[in-house]
């Protein structure tokens, strides 16, 4: 029954969006995460998180002086909305369609890594939150837990993987069979992450958790990266240093315990540190990809192809040409580059700029999953 049709019948208006602002109301009951007001809630974590305040600044920081990153909140102010009057606006439909899939809305769960700094059963929470939201699950390959972890929490609800490029063929072809394997219908591949940005909230205190193993997962519980590394995945097997041994990785992670626990001759954590900076060398090597390149990754995953971190629109008109399903416009939340364009306004020029094109090959799509996603 319709929303119209239930307050005709003077029935129980059915779920949606909207009605949760009733549910709100009639519970009173404060919210589990203290506020609805964004400005409280970044205030909030910042309190919870005290006792841990180099996390915090890793997910809060960006590059330089971080203007690129309050560029992107300033551009929303550029837009307005015009709301026009007696128009039959009561049953309201957020559904969209991306690639031939419906979904509820047309919100993703940006692809977040390194949650296991902020929670100690890392990715696996938020996959879980996204399939009762029914919200698509973008799976980071920075990520504190495996694939196939986060897709077995993840359920049946929708995910899609994103890439960070490695240097190695046959691993890059590994990543790509296990997504595959374990249901993450398209890929999503990181453009401008091929090195580190200037972070000064991580340079002050030296704070990199890949540095100690933390965030290498989807490597650590990868069989190519770990047999180029000496060891063997077998199956469902734990690994030792890595692999699946979840429980043994620090929370909350702190650098300078790490450390100590490594001169006192821990093998476990030297063994971390060690496949840490390997993990790195292959996803965030300085190694910078060309248009050329794309092809191996398109001939290899057969599903939707989208490129991230486009920002120009000659790059947009590329990314088409050479076969990708869409793009995603983004800065990466002003963590890569400072005083680069806002990702709203780079959106624009990219979606005005490309009309014509659009129309040609409807099925080319321009995702803008939000402006200012972190971290990663």
């Amino acid at each position: 029954m319709s929303f119209k049709a239930a307050l005709e019948a003077d029935q129980e208006v059915p779920e949606s969006w909207s009605s949760y602002m009733t549910t709100v109301y009639r519970g009173r009951k404060p919210p589990s995460i203290s506020s609805y007001d964004p400005e409280k809630l970044e205030a909030k974590a910042r309190e919870v998180t005290k006792k841990n305040e180099a996390a915090f600044l890793y997910v809060f920081g960006s590059a330089g002086s971080c203007s690129t990153d309050r560029a992107n909140r300033k551009a929303f102010e550029k837009w307005c909305f015009t709301p026009k009057m007696l128009i039959d606006a009561s049953d309201r439909n957020l559904e969209t369609t991306l690639f031939g899939v419906k979904y509820k809305s047309p919100l993703l769960l940006a692809p977040i890594g390194v949650h296991g700094l902020l929670h100690p059963q890392g990715e696996l929470c938020a996959a879980t939150a996204a399939n009762n939201m029914g919200v698509p699950l973008i799976m980071s390959t920075a990520a504190t837990r495996s694939l196939e972890d986060a897709a077995k929490a993840n359920g049946d609800g929708p995910r899609w993987y994103q890439l960070y490029w490695p240097r190695s063929e046959p691993l890059t072809l590994s990543l790509l069979s296990r997504a595959k394997a374990c249901g993450y219908t398209a890929c999503i591949i990181t453009l401008d992450t091929m090195c580190m940005g200037w972070r000064p909230y991580d340079l002050d205190t030296a704070y990199l958790p890949f540095n100690h193993g933390i965030g290498i997962q989807v490597g650590t519980s990868d069989p190519v990266f770990m047999q180029s590394q000496g060891t063997t995945l077998k199956g469902d097997q734990q690994s030792p240093y890595g692999g699946h041994e979840y429980s043994k990785i620090p929370y909350p992670f702190d650098p300078v315990a790490c450390d100590s626990a490594r001169e006192a001759g821990d093998e476990f954590h030297t063994s971390l540190k060690t496949l840490g900076r390997n993990w790195s060398r292959q996803i965030h090597s300085g190694l910078f990809r060309t248009w050329d390149e794309i092809t191996f990754v398109r001939k290899h995953w057969e599903g939707p192809l989208v490129l991230k971190g486009i920002l120009h629109v000659d790059d947009a008109v590329k990314a088409m040409e050479a076969g990708c399903d869409g793009v995603v416009v983004s800065n990466h939340g002003g963590r890569q580059v400072d005083g680069a364009i806002p990702a709203l306004i780079a959106l624009e020029k990219v979606c005005e700029s490309i009309k014509s094109l659009i129309d040609v090959d409807p099925v080319f799509r321009f995702v803008e999953i939000r402006g200012f996603e972190k971290p990663n």
